[in-house]
C-alpha cells in the first residue's frame, strides 16, 4: 500500500480551513468580560474569559484567541475581559526532554515535550518525509531531531532522573546490564564451590553420570530418558562441595546449553566411548569456548564392548580440544555410570581444576545470581531455579529479574530443603515473583520493593516500545506474506501457541519450531510462534489460538477445564506432547503437506515418466512405468517434478499399448494423459490417489 505524498500547499490549504472555522466559533461568543462567556476583545487586543470573548476587528493568530485566559498566553487586562495587545506565546512544557528509549511513541513524545502530537506529526511529514501516526513508534534519533527543532534540550537518561539526585542515580545504574559487576576489594573475597555443567550428546550419559554421583535417579523421571530441564544439584566431595548443572543434550536446546556455560565455571563434556563426537557434542564444545569456559573430558561408557577412549580423544583433536597427555590442558577420566567406575576421579580432578581457577566470591553484599529455570507451580505461582553467584540472597530480599519482580518467599535446596540464605554457588529453588522470569535472565536485590516494581516496569515499557518498533518495521513484510507480489514468493505460516512446564523448555521449542522452514520456485511455507508461556493450558490460550486459527503445544502441560471445553466449542487443536522430537517431526509434516498438498482420496500408487509422445489429436501421451503400487483409471494425479507439484487433477486415459485399461501395477508400462495438462517430461513422478467412495 502505497501512501500518497502530502505537499506543503495541502497542509496550509488544511490550515487556513482550520483557522476559518475557529474565527467563526469566536464570533459567538460574549460581548462582555464575564469569566465563563469572555470578555470583549479589542483591536489587536484579548480578554480572559475561558470561552474567549466575542471576535472583534482582525487578529493575525487565531491561535492567540483561543482558549480565553489561557497560561499559555501573557496578557495586558484583568481576568475578567480586560483589553490589551497581543504578545507573542512564551514557550511552554520542559527546557529539557529526556529520551533513554531506544523507541519511543509520537504520543509519549508529545507527552514529554508538551507539544500537540498534530504538531509533531505535520513536521515529520512537511520536514522528515515520515509518515506517522499518534501511536506510531520512531526510532531516538528522529526524536531528538523533533524535539531539537522545537527548541527543546535533550538529555539520555531516565526521565525519573529528573531531580531525583542520588535515589535516581541508583534506579538508573540497576537499569544498566552491569549492575551489580563491579570490582571489589580483593580482601572481601572468599573461595567458593566450583559451578560444574554436564554437557554432552544425547543419551551418552550425561544425566546419569550426575545421577551416579548425587546417588539418585533424577533421569527415570524425564521422558523418554531425556533431560528436558536444567538441574542444578550439589554434591559433596573430600569435604569440599562442588554445584554440578545438568543441560538437555538434544539439538533443540541449545540455547539451554549456552545458559548453562554461561553461569559456569567449568564443562565436564561427557562422550560415549562407543560413539564417540556426534552433534550435540560438537554444540557442547562451541558453547564452552564461547563463554570462554575450560572443559574436562569425561569419557562414559568405558565398560560396554567396543568402547574406545583412544578414538575419543583423536576426534576430538579436530575440534581444538587436547588433552593433557598430547601436550594440551584439557584434564580427562574414563568412567562408567553404570557400573560407577572412576568417580572419585572424576570429582578429585574437577577440585584439582577449581584450585587452579582460584574461584572467590565476596558473600556480604547483595546477592547478584543467575535465573537457571522458572516454571509455575500450583500454591507458589511462578517459581525459580536460581543460581547465585556473589553475595547472599535472603528470604524476604526484594528482588528483580528482566521484567519480573517480587519479595523472596521461600528458598530450598534441589532436595525441597527450607533454606534462610543461598550464598554463593548455591543453587537455590526461589518463590514470590509477580510474573515468570526468563531463563537466562540476571537476578539482583535492591533495597525496597518500590525500587524493584520501578525497574521491572522501566524494563516492560523498553520491551513494548522495542516490540512496537519492530512490528512497524515488519509490516510490509506482513503484507507480502498475506497478498503476494509479481517476483516474490508468498509465504504462508503455520501459527502455535506454546504451553510448557518450564520457562527454558518453552525458549527452546520456540527457537525449535521458528527454525522449521520448506520452500520451492512458487511459495515458501514457515512456523509462527504466536505465543509461548509457562504452566497449564487456559480458556485465554484457547481464544488466541481460535482468533489466529492456531494449534496449542502443550508440553508436558494439561489444559484445565474451560479451557477443554473452550477448544471443543471453537475446534481448536491442543496437541500433548511430552518429547520435542514428537513436536518437530509432527509440525515439520504439517508444513511440508501445506507446501505440497496431496488430493484427496487414498495413495495407491505412483510412476515415473520414461518417454513423451505426439499422437495426433489425441495430443501428447506420457509414456510411463509404475513404479509402485497401481495406477488406476478415474484417479486423481499429481506431477513432481523435483520437489515441486507441476500438475493435480484427474486421469483422463490410462492405456496399454492401444487398449484401453482399469489399471496398471507396478513394473507395468502404460500411456497417461491428463485434463488440460500436457506439459509433462521425462522422470516426472506421477501418484494416483483413489477416493473410497464406501468409506
Amino acid at each position: 500500500m502505497v501512501i500518497p505524498a502530502v505537499s506543503p500547499a495541502d497542509l496550509e490549504a488544511v490550515e487556513a480551513a482550520r483557522r476559518k472555522k475557529e474565527k467563526e466559533k469566536l464570533k459567538k461568543g460574549g460581548k462582555y468580560g464575564e469569566e465563563e462567556r469572555g470578555g470583549a476583545i479589542g483591536k489587536g487586543g484579548r480578554g480572559g474569559g475561558r470561552k474567549g470573548g466575542r471576535f472583534e476587528g482582525d487578529v493575525e493568530d487565531v491561535d492567540a484567541v483561543l482558549g480565553g485566559g489561557g497560561s499559555k498566553y501573557r496578557k495586558k487586562g484583568g481576568r475578567k475581559g480586560g483589553r490589551g495587545g497581543y504578545e507573542e506565546p512564551v514557550a511552554q512544557g520542559p527546557k529539557v526532554v529526556v529520551l533513554d528509549e531506544p523507541t519511543l511513541t509520537i504520543a509519549a513524545l508529545s507527552e514529554r515535550m508538551d507539544v500537540r502530537a498534530g504538531e509533531i506529526i505535520k513536521y515529520l511529514m512537511v520536514n522528515m518525509g515520515v509518515m506517522a501516526t499518534i501511536t506510531q513508534s520512531i526510532d531516538a534519533e528522529t526524536g531528538v531531531r523533533v524535539a531539537e527543532a522545537f527548541g527543546r534540550q535533550v538529555r539520555r537518561g531516565r526521565e525519573e532522573d529528573e531531580g531525583e539526585g542520588e535515589d535516581g542515580e541508583e534506579e538508573l545504574s540497576v537499569l544498566t546490564e552491569g549492575y551489580g559487576w563491579e570490582e571489589e576489594d580483593a580482601a572481601s573475597l572468599l573461595p567458593r564451590a566450583p559451578v560444574v555443567t554436564i554437557m554432552g550428546h544425547v543419551d551418552h550419559g550425561k544425566t546419569s553420570l550426575l545421577d551416579a554421583v548425587r546417588e539418585s535417579s533424577v533421569a527415570t523421571g524425564e521422558a523418554g530418558g531425556i533431560t528436558q530441564h536444567i538441574g542444578a544439584y550439589q554434591v559433596t566431595h573430600a569435604h569440599r562441595t562442588i554445584t554440578f548443572i545438568d543441560t538437555p543434550g538434544h539439538a533443540a536446546f541449545s540455547e539451554m546449553r549456552a545458559r548453562g556455560a554461561n553461569v559456569t565455571d567449568l564443562v565436564v563434556l561427557v562422550v560415549a566411548a562407543d560413539e564417540g563426537v556426534k552433534e550435540q557434542t560438537i554444540d557442547s564444545i562451541r558453547c564452552a569456548k564461547q563463554a570462554h569456559v575450560p572443559i574436562l573430558l569425561a569419557v562414559n561408557k568405558v565398560d560396554k564392548p567396543g568402547a574406545d577412549p583412544s578414538r575419543v580423544t583423536q576426534e576430538l583433536m579436530k575440534y581444538d580440544v587436547l588433552l593433557e597427555e598430547y601436550g594440551g590442558d584439557v584434564l580427562s577420566a574414563e568412567v562408567s555410570a553404570k557400573k560407577r567406575l572412576n568417580l572419585d576421579g572424576l570429582l578429585e580432578k574437577i577440585l584439582l581444576q577449581a584450585e587452579i581457577l582460584d574461584l572467590k566470591a565476596n558473600p556480604n553484599r547483595s546477592a547478584v545470581g543467575a535465573v537457571v529455570e522458572s516454571r509455575m507451580e500450583k500454591g507458589l505461582g511462578p517459581v525459580t531455579t536460581v543460581l547465585v553467584q556473589k553475595g547472599t540472597l535472603r528470604v524476604g530480599d526484594c528482588i528483580v529479574a528482566g521484567a519480573a519482580y517480587g519479595k523472596v518467599r521461600s528458598l530450598t535446596d534441589e532436595r525441597g530443603k527450607r533454606l534462610e540464605t543461598a550464598g554463593p554457588s548455591v543453587p537455590a529453588v526461589l518463590s514470590g515473583w509477580d510474573g515468570v522470569p526468563a531463563a537466562g535472565d540476571t537476578l539482583i536485590v535492591v533495597e525496597s520493593e518500590m525500587q524493584a516494581r520501578n525497574v521491572a516496569e522501566a524494563r516492560r515499557r523498553l520491551e513494548r516500545e522495542r516490540s512496537g518498533s519492530a512490528t512497524m518495521g515488519s509490516m510490509q513484510a506482513q503484507v507480502l506474506s498475506i497478498f503476494g507480489t509479481d517476483g516474490v514468493k508468498k509465504r504462508q505460516e503455520v501459527t502455535v501457541v506454546i504451553k510448557a512446564d518450564v520457562q527454558g523448555s518453552a525458549e527452546a521449542i520456540a527457537t525449535a519450531v521458528s527454525a522449521i522452514h520448506v520452500e520451492d520456485d512458487r511459495a515458501e511455507v514457515g512456523v509462527k510462534v504466536l505465543s509461548s508461556g509457562v504452566g497449564d493450558v487456559t480458556q485465554n490460550d484457547v481464544a488466541l489460538a481460535g482468533v489466529s486459527q492456531a494449534t496449542i503445544l502443550a508440553f508436558n502441560v494439561a489444559a484445565d477445564m474451560n479451557a477443554q471445553e473452550e477448544a471443543r466449542k471453537t475446534g481448536v487443536e491442543i496437541e500433548y506432547h511430552t518429547v520435542i522430537y514428537d513436536i518437530l517431526d509432527k509440525l515439520e509434516a504439517k508444513v511440508q503437506e501445506i507446501l505440497s498438498p496431496t488430493p484427496e482420496g487414498e495413495y495407491v500408487g505412483a510412476a515415473r515418466v520414461k518417454m513423451v509422445f505426439e499422437i495426433g489429436k489425441v495430443g501428447k501421451v506420457a509414456g510411463c512405468e509404475v513404479t509402485d503400487g497401481t495406477i488406476k483409471r478415474g484417479g486423481t494425479v499429481r506431477v513432481l517434478r523435483g520437489s515441486e507439484i507441476v500438475y493435480k487433477g484427474p486421469l483422463r486415459t490410462l492405456r496399454n499399448v492401444k487398449s484401453d485399461v482399469q489399471e496398471m501395477s507396478a513394473g507395468q508400462e502404460c500411456g497417461m494423459s491428463f485434463k488440460d495438462y500436457e506439459d509433462f517430461r521425462p522422470d516426472d513422478i506421477v501418484e494416483c490417489y483413489v477416493v473410497d467412495k464406501k468409506k
